[in-house]
């Protein structure tokens, strides 16, 4: 057995990383894609390995030189017309050599798992292609296979159809030819088509027209959990770099994105939270078929969209602002707050972080589950006066729920003391009695002109995509101050039409909430379950588990990640754990969550 490295290539999409470089000398975490292919071949007992170069060849030579002397034979083959070929042409130079041994095939531009090459090597079958599921990251060479794995079609790029990509799977660009199917298939067909066709074209297209033959010999093999990606550009290396980190800078490059998570395959993401039952899929359907309108049009401005704002959730048009997001809105709250602001901690920190720490008045609750009530904040800040207190309701992370008449209660004493009450209720949907317990009406902002109603419509909405939510209040002059911070198109049209199409759509939405209560007292069972947590009871979509000893929440959170690609929140840094163990899991749809439990069982 052999390899046959196709490494010609100029890299232009990256930039400056190969203005001086190949590509495959680009590092990912410290370690050349070329070292790190190097090092994996070396362990495979090979009879040579041959490197066919050709942008920066003399460069690349130089940098492996004989550092791998003694376990690799390394040969090369020049393509000089590297810039006017591509890589049919480099691996036409390589023929004779392709002939002369079972090989292995590789694209210099892949990072992948060690046991991807014990997985096409320890298959019987003599011609394969690894291949993955499509995704929608994925670029370049399609193929379809049968029951079998025969692939019976390779799908270049002018054929690629989305309505098709359920059959479509992607070619790794690894694959493992049999000297016989090299000599007597490949090499001639690739003479033939390179002589009728040129060579600016790929040699996937020789492999393209075997596998018309009524017996192609050439069969794929899919990839299930090993982890691989090809870099082409500067965001494919960013994500690679994520992948195929280690340890707490793994979990470090994971987190510093916020969200984005749909670029990383077979991840479950239980640090965000949303309703998993919500938007239906006949709403889905209907902002699909408006897609090229609502992507070629703009959107109104804000007086259209604080008026379909209002229109969804029952208020005045002038008591309400919508958002890009909630944070949008809590950026400019924030702003126009101020003196001092009661808070509760642990809580969600996007309103105390843009506060001064030396204006805040922090109240933590005294007891395991960090629960509180009104009379517990009416008690704490009567000697303690602020200008503004602030109740997250369903509190994050605690899950912490206080029922709509204490509410108010809490909302008329602030307002007898001139105190501003800003409740956010982003996760009261997720409530029990939910569909009573929101404050966004008229009649009640108009009874507490100083509260403020702030709402995520990303949480229990399921969109955060759309990048939605509101702030209401009947005190108009802030609403319009608050209007004037904001760019007259802060919503997209996606956003828009939502909010325009939600009210036909609103039985689904109860539907889907009670569907959703259901799902989470499932999982509350299953995770009692669980030996190393203490789970603390919740109104929200998502549990704060004490992690208990020998395990940490960074231990855990990180085992999650690297063993089953689950991402945890880890809650040790947060306010009034001082460092204690505590991490937050989402509530997702049921496959989801058991998977979730059958991952935590295995770490018992």
């Amino acid at each position: 057995m052999q390899a046959i490295i196709l490494a010609a290539g100029m890299g232009r999409r990256l930039g400056e990383l190969t203005r001086q470089n190949t590509k495959c000398m680009v590092r990912v975490n410290g370690t050349t894609l070329i070292d790190r292919l190097l090092t994996q071949l070396s362990r495979l007992s090979l009879n040579r390995v041959v490197i066919v170069v050709g942008y920066k060849g003399e460069e690349l030579r130089r940098y492996i030189g004989a550092r791998f002397d003694g376990s690799l034979r390394i040969e090369y083959v020049e393509n000089p017309v590297f810039d006017k070929t591509n890589n049919i042409h480099s691996l036409a130079l390589a023929k004779e050599q392709l002939q002369q041994d079972d090989t292995l095939l590789i694209e210099s531009d892949l990072i992948f798992d060690d046991e991807m090459f014990s997985l096409i090597l320890s298959n019987p079958y003599p011609n394969l292609a690894l291949v993955a599921k499509y995704q929608t990251w994925m670029d370049g060479t399609m193929v379809c296979i049968d029951s079998d794995n025969n692939i019976v079609n390779f799908v270049p790029k002018k054929a690629f159809d989305y309505a098709d990509t359920g059959r479509y799977y992607k070619t790794v660009n690894i694959y493992k030819f049999s000297r016989d199917f090299a000599r007597h298939k490949y090499v001639p067909f690739l003479e033939a088509y390179s002589k009728a066709l040129g060579n600016n074209e790929y040699y996937e297209q020789v492999l393209r027209v075997i596998t018309f033959l009524d017996k192609s010999e050439l069969k794929a093999l899919p990839v299930t959990t090993e982890k691989w990606y090809e870099i082409d550009d500067i965001q494919d290396l960013d994500i690679a770099t994520a992948l195929f980190s280690e340890g707490d800078e793994q979990l470090r490059q994971y987190m510093r994105r916020y969200g984005g998570y749909w670029r990383f395959p077979g991840m479950l993401d239980y640090c965000y939270l949303v309703n998993p039952y919500f938007p239906s899929r006949r709403m889905k359907d209907e902002m699909r078929a408006n897609f090229d309108t609502l992507l070629t049009e703009y959107p109104s401005g804000m007086q259209v969209n604080a008026l379909l704002a209002g229109k969804c959730f029952g208020v005045r048009q002038d008591y309400v602002v919508p958002g890009n997001g909630a944070a949008e809105l809590i950026k400019s709250l924030m702003e126009h707050t101020a003196g001092r602001m009661g808070v509760v901690c642990p809580t969600f920190e996007e309103y105390p972080n843009r506060r001064p720490a030396g204006m805040l008045e922090v109240f933590t609750p005294e007891n395991d589950d960090f629960a509180y009530t009104a009379d517990d904040l009416m008690d704490f800040f009567a000697s303690r006066p602020v200008d503004t207190l602030l109740l997250v309701n369903p509190d994050n992370p605690s899950g912490n729920f206080i029922a709509r008449a204490d509410v108010l209660r809490l909302a008329a004493w602030c307002g007898e003391r001139g105190t501003r009450l800003v409740v956010d209720e982003s996760f009261v949907d997720f409530s029990t009695g939910y569909a009573s317990n929101s404050l966004l009406s008229d009649d009640v902002l108009e009874a507490h002109p100083r509260m403020i109603v702030m709402k995520s419509i990303s949480k229990s909405f399921g969109v955060p995509g759309l990048r939605l939510g509101l702030l209401a209040s009947a005190d108009t002059e802030l609403i319009g101050k608050v209007k004037k911070d904001i760019a007259i198109w802060n919503i997209n049209s996606f956003a828009e039409f939502y909010m325009q199409i939600y009210s036909k759509y609103e039985a689904d939405y109860h539907l889907a909430c009670e569907k959703f209560q259901d799902e989470r007292r499932r999982l509350a069972e299953a995770l009692d379950g669980i030996s190393f947590l203490r789970v603390i009871p919740s109104q929200a979509n998502y549990f704060l588990c004490q992690v208990l000893p020998p395990l940490t929440s960074h231990g855990l959170t990180a085992s999650m990640l690297k063993r089953h690609n689950i991402l945890l929140k880890d809650c040790s840094a947060k306010r009034a754990f001082g460092g204690r163990n505590y991490v937050r899991i989402a509530v997702r749809g049921s496959g989801d969550n058991d998977r979730l439990i059958r991952a935590l069982k295995s770490m018992e």
